[in-house]
């Protein structure tokens, strides 16, 4: 049987709500490691059920449990019996916890997904690049420059993107005939500005 489950001749602590955990509870405010152990006994396995049902992980569950216990020991003597019991405090902190831990996590992997996004989304210099091999750099950004905006735009997407016309049209929220329309109005507009010969 283990020595410290009675601390100062206090009563047993057999109750989770009782006044046996808040006597141990109060122990534990004044430094009392054995009474902290057997608080620990009989709170860690509720804490761990909050916990893992909120973080779901049952690795994460059980170091964000560690975390509420060390909590438990750190903030002891803030304790106060009047306001609950040690088990419903226990609990509050364990809910607390864990959510911020899921918080945490889901903006983590907002955060990742989009680095990811933005790492996939190619620049338009890097776009641009394979035109610029075969034409005359200056020559292919000042005629793009000479398109309007509406013709640059549907350009850059069916030709530097690799989108096609239902594509093209789908993003910009327009019809199909009038990307075309645009297309073909941009594209004479180019080889009217490169002198090439159709």
């Amino acid at each position: 049987m283990r020595e410290h489950a009675r601390v100062d001749e206090g009563p047993p602590p057999d109750d989770l709500g009782g006044d046996g955990l808040t006597a141990l509870m109060l122990q534990v405010a004044r430094g009392d490691r054995d009474a902290f152990s057997a608080v620990f006994d009989q709170v860690s396995g509720p804490v761990l059920g909050v916990v893992r049902s909120v973080v779901r992980d049952p690795a994460q569950s059980e170091e964000v449990t560690q975390e509420v216990m060390v909590d438990l020991w750190r903030s002891a003597a803030r304790y106060r019996p009047d306001r609950g019991s040690v088990l419903n405090w226990a609990l509050t902190l364990a809910h607390r916890r864990a959510v911020d831990r899921v918080r945490s996590e889901q903006a983590s992997s907002d955060r990742a997904r989009r680095v990811a996004l933005l790492d996939h989304t190619p620049a338009y210099d890097e776009v641009t690049e394979e035109v610029e091999n075969r034409l005359d750099r200056e020559r292919v950004r000042r005629c793009l420059r000479g398109l309007t905006e509406r013709q640059r735009q549907s350009v850059t997407l069916a030709y530097y993107r690799g989108l096609t016309y239902r594509e093209v049209a789908e993003l910009l929220s327009l019809p199909l005939g009038t990307v075309k329309t645009r297309m073909r109005d941009g594209l004479i507009r180019l080889r009217d500005c490169l002198g090439v010969t159709a």
